[in-house]
């Protein structure tokens, strides 16, 4: 795959961001570990889960393109670019190529830093996409072997409707904020060994939008954002495993200044079963059998997630001896067929015995050469012996 992030996505330089989308829901499904057989899957995948992340924030794709591929990763290398939020989910925090606080300006500080530019005025204004929120979801062995929907609940920030996401009644008087002179940005020269920096910030007096409102909005104390329970809808997919997350486009923080929101991802756990031991898409039992079915061999009813099967128990089957029965295990996710099950036999030893058992057995070790009783531990030593 080439490096270049348009190439990896397969797409062109005009793409807009839901051509983007598609062809990283595309190409994430042709890639993912989980799914394909491509030996350097991971590697690919990782490839394009950059691209996209890149290519769908206007201030990183801007200076991508501005950049080049080599020194936007340069850059990145030095400190990274988090598109203004802060270092939150999707962004890469830290501090800037030249030794400034990325997590401040933004891609705004890029520019200034690269090119030398004066300012390209309320940057921090366009519109971003919110945070992703992560919670998790806990489903027994049946539901993830027949895929199940689930309510999944969760508190998160959203648009306040009194003020529609402003922070600030409609219609308020306002006047321009002294500190930026309404630009949202304000801007600090530093002097580094690689000469003078211009490290640009969004405005704390009016929090980068220009302007003072003479109210707030009541409801969301001027945040803009509200924290609600929202409870929702998800599709489990046959075969998932413990550790694995699903993501809900769109059901994540709102974006700042009107942006889309964020993404909710869910991280599915597996209740342990008391009755299979999962191991990938295969699944393990112990079952027991009787002393004369292991000797003679009989056919056992063998309880799976599909209802029972039968399996044959050859004559003169061992304690702990396994049995495999193809197909039998936990379907392979988003891929056709299933895993295998994987049945050991214990050989069970009766507790207590009649008469006619002891004498039978009795009769059994003496004709084997054995002088016990069976009172003195006869099934130890026959268990033993075998």
């Amino acid at each position: 795959m080439s490096e270049d992030f348009y190439d990896v996505l397969g797409v062109s330089r005009d793409a807009d961001e839901d051509e983007i989308k598609d062809a990283y829901r595309e190409k994430a499904t042709e890639y993912h570990p989980d799914v394909s057989d491509d030996p350097n899957a991971e590697e690919k995948f990782k490839k394009v889960k950059k691209a996209k992340e890149v290519l769908t924030d206007d201030e990183k794709r801007q200076a991508y393109d501005q950049m080049g591929h080599d020194r936007f990763e340069q850059a990145e290398k030095r400190g990274g670019f988090d598109g203004g939020r802060g270092g939150g989910a999707g962004g890469m925090g830290g501090q800037g190529p030249f030794g400034g606080m990325g997590g401040q300006g933004g891609m705004g500080d890029i520019f200034e830093q690269f090119f030398g530019g004066g300012g390209r005025g309320r940057q921090s204004n366009r519109p971003q996409k919110g945070q992703d929120l992560r919670t998790r979801l806990t489903i027994d062995l049946e539901d993830a072997y027949e895929g199940v929907q689930k309510q999944v609940s969760v508190r998160r920030p959203e648009r306040c409707d009194d003020c529609d996401g402003e922070g600030h009644p409609p219609g308020t008087d306002s006047h321009t904020c002294q500190e930026c002179n309404g630009r949202g940005q304000v801007t600090q020269v530093q002097q580094t060994p690689l000469g003078r920096v211009q490290q640009t910030q969004t405005c704390r007096q009016c929090g980068g939008e220009g302007e003072i409102y003479a109210e707030t909005c009541s409801t969301c104390g001027g945040d803009g954002t509200v924290r609600r329970e929202a409870t929702l809808s998800v599709e489990v997919p046959a075969g998932i495993q413990s550790g694995q997350s699903l993501q809900m486009e769109g059901e994540g923080a709102p974006g700042p200044n009107g942006g889309p929101n964020g993404d909710l991802l869910i991280e599915v756990e597996i209740e342990d079963h008391p009755d299979f031991e999962r191991d990938g898409d295969d699944l393990r039992r112990q079952e027991p059998i009787s002393f004369p079915q292991a000797t003679f061999g009989d056919t056992v009813e063998i309880p799976t997630l599909d209802g029972t099967v039968e399996m044959d128990i050859p004559a003169g089957t061992q304690s702990g001896e396994t049995f495999r029965l193809q197909g039998k295990g936990m379907p392979r996710l988003r891929r056709r067929g299933q895993g295998d099950l994987y049945v050991q036999v214990q050989v069970v030893t009766p507790s207590d015995l009649n008469d006619e058992q002891k004498e039978a057995l009795e009769q059994f070790a003496e004709a084997g050469g054995e002088e016990i009783s069976v009172e003195e531990g006869f099934f130890e030593k026959i268990k033993n012996s075998f």
